[in-house]
């Protein structure tokens, strides 16, 4: 390899001795050194040789999307260097493995097709409104460092120092179908009250019977946080503490909680509406029914919602606040996060998973990763080696880690690397509908002051999983005005998991037919957002419409889903971290425990637990976790949104 240039870097994290590191980058040229890559046993046996180097910030290929106003970040120079982990993407679960395995030692170098970092989760600015492009109800996010709470992104920045500030909020607002509305406060006491006031005394009993069933998975859901977890033989060391008198009995009830949760409901309710709202509270948070969803991941919301622990937080700053911080907890640990850095292929040598093939970036490139919506204030920065569109490389010598989807995931891989069964079974595993987006940015004059964030609306109760038949709505700028100018706010509607991709297959997106889809699919959204701001169109001064080309374009999501639609009745079960690829790890909500903010984070976490050596693992845990016995217990799988 030929040394092309040493900087030295000023280190940005404050519990750092040292102010200064020398930060080496280093062209790779193809073929990758097989001498020079650590076995399995060198990166678990001998961390030193696994280290990050130095603390580096945040690397720009391109220009960020940003308001006129702002002033450009841009950052070139030749992305080609060596690291101990690569990984392919900036979801939240890619960055909760990053941000870990940076506080574990590991030099580490994030690579984000897209122009902005967090996935589904990133946030993004037009005409003065900024918006949530995916997730915006959280739970457990803003308590203060060690507050025991249960949700795996909280315990992620815990672990690496960081924090967001958040509002708190205990409800959201129901608009089931025939009119009418209804809140829907998260704890015990009111979650009865609406069943009575809605279902009746018999739907009452039937949910308290429901209740009482669940308790001991509730018991179960809860013995091991996902911080302890991890997907080796190393987890018998991570989850001894947590073991007890409390295990006594789990066994027998082990195949409930891996099973659907429709198992219980069936033996206990039989009410239609009481049936109905328990699939929609599914739907909401895996985007399957009861007959789908995983029962461990129900337990755990009975759990919060019987223990009090119900308060929802939304991040000031919207979501890109939640990006911002796991992103300064991998580069003041050394690690480093390339934007506009497209990963073209895995690059395999002697078998084993040792770097990534970059796509280079030219003209061309630029082109094609630029938004519509963006295109009046992105511009290309420079980029000195990649302008010249010679292959750039990212050599990992310790692995890979894999923050795609299931499905692209293997179109990542060279012809060969996988065994074929693992293969073909990867990309047959079925995929959940996509998303229609609408983002608005209105006239807030007059609106009701006791206006509410979160809205559901419900259109049917008998195809509850129908295309845009539930609807997901929220007025950020409830909690933060500074989303939008003064005196405007911003909304944002979408239908997830319920928008086929079928009916956007092969359409032009500069194409009339595409333009009048997006308006045509768009109406049931403007129809939700009438039933709590009747005036809503005549309001509206901005109008975003994503379809579900959009999201496959941006998030790089094949087909534009949701995610997979691993049903708890199938048996199979999700995967966890490790892959038949040797060097290859897999983290995000295609991974165990699934679907879903705290889910994805949850994956991370253990796929960087997985890599780290045992004693660091449990030396992680005991700055993080309560003890056995203490105030709070966490759950292996937490609630979505």
């Amino acid at each position: 390899m030929q040394l092309l240039k040493n900087t030295t870097g000023q280190a940005l994290g404050q519990r750092r001795e040292k102010t200064l590191a020398l930060r080496q980058t280093q062209t790779i040229r193809a073929p990758l050194v097989a001498s020079n890559i650590s076995t399995a046993g060198e990166e678990r046996g001998n961390l030193a040789t696994c280290r990050a180097a130095s603390p580096v910030t945040v690397q720009e290929t391109r220009e960020l999307e940003r308001d006129p106003a702002e002033p450009p970040s841009t950052s070139g120079g030749d992305r080609s260097h060596e690291t101990d982990y690569v990984v392919i993407g900036s979801g939240i679960g890619g960055l909760c493995c990053a941000a870990l395995l940076a506080k574990y030692g590991y030099r580490v170098t994030v690579c984000e097709s897209h122009y902005l970092a967090g996935g589904a989760a990133h946030s993004f600015s037009v005409g003065g409104y900024r918006f949530d492009a995916g997730p915006s109800f959280f739970l457990g996010i803003g308590g203060p460092p060690g507050d025991g709470s249960p949700n795996p992104l909280k315990q992620v920045l815990d672990a690496v120092g960081e924090s967001v500030e958040t509002k708190k909020y205990d409800r959201w607002v129901v608009y089931p179908p025939g009119g009418g509305s209804f809140p829907n406060i998260a704890s015990g006491s009111a979650y009865e009250a609406t069943i009575l006031k809605h279902g009746g005394p018999e739907a009452l009993a039937q949910w308290r019977a429901l209740d009482t069933a669940m308790r001991p998975l509730q018991t179960a859901a809860g013995l091991f946080p996902a911080a302890a977890l991890r997907g080796d033989l190393g987890v018998a060391l991570t989850g001894a503490r947590f073991l007890g008198p409390e295990m006594l009995g789990m066994a027998a009830i082990a195949p409930l909680l891996t099973g659907p949760f429709s198992a219980l409901v069936d033996k206990h309710v039989t009410h239609p509406w009481l049936r109905a709202f328990l699939d929609l509270e599914c739907f909401v948070l895996s985007g399957m029914t009861a007959r789908d969803t995983l029962c461990a991941e129900m337990a755990f919301m009975f759990a919060e919602r019987n223990a009090g622990r119900t308060a929802i937080d939304y991040p000031m700053g919207g979501s890109e606040a939640i990006i911002d911080a796991l992103v300064r907890g991998i580069t003041k640990n050394g690690g480093r996060v390339l934007l506009r850095t497209h990963v073209e292929q895995v690059v395999m040598e002697g078998g084993r998973a040792a770097g990534v093939q970059l796509r280079p970036q030219g003209p061309a490139a630029a082109t094609s990763s630029s938004s519509s919506s963006s295109s009046s204030s992105s511009s290309s920065s420079s980029s000195s080696s990649s302008s010249s569109g010679q292959p750039e490389f990212i050599r990992a010598r310790c692995g890979v880690v894999s923050n795609a989807s299931v499905w692209d995931t293997q179109r990542l891989l060279p012809p060969g690397a996988a065994p074929e069964q693992w293969r073909r079974t990867s990309l047959k595993t079925p995929a959940l509908d996509s998303f229609v987006h609408l983002h608005l940015g209105i006239d807030a004059t007059g609106l009701p002051p006791d206006l509410e964030c979160h809205h559901l609306v419900v259109n049917s109760w008998e195809q509850l999983t129908g295309p845009q038949n539930v609807i997901i709505a929220s007025v950020p700028t409830v909690f933060d005005p500074s989303l939008a100018p003064p005196g405007k706010a911003t909304v944002h509607c979408y239908c997830a998991a319920n928008e086929p991709y079928d009916l956007w297959a092969g359409l032009d997106r500069r194409s009339p037919e595409y333009k009048a889809l997006k308006e045509e699919r768009a109406e049931p959204l403007w129809e939700a957002l009438e039933r709590f701001i009747p005036d809503i169109r005549d309001r509206t001064e901005l109008k975003l419409v994503g379809s579900p080309l959009t999201h496959q374009r941006f998030v790089r999501r094949h087909r534009g889903s949701y995610g997979p639609g691993i049903s708890a009745a199938g048996g199979a079960g999700w995967p966890g971290p490790k892959t038949p690829v040797p060097g290859l790890t897999v983290c995000g909500d295609s991974c165990m425990p699934g679907i879903g903010v705290p889910a994805a984070a949850a994956s991370g976490m253990i796929a960087a637990n997985s890599l780290a050596p045992v004693w660091a693992h449990l030396r992680m845990m005991d700055a993080l976790l309560p003890q056995p016995g203490g105030s709070a217990k966490a759950g292996a799988v937490a609630a979505r949104r």
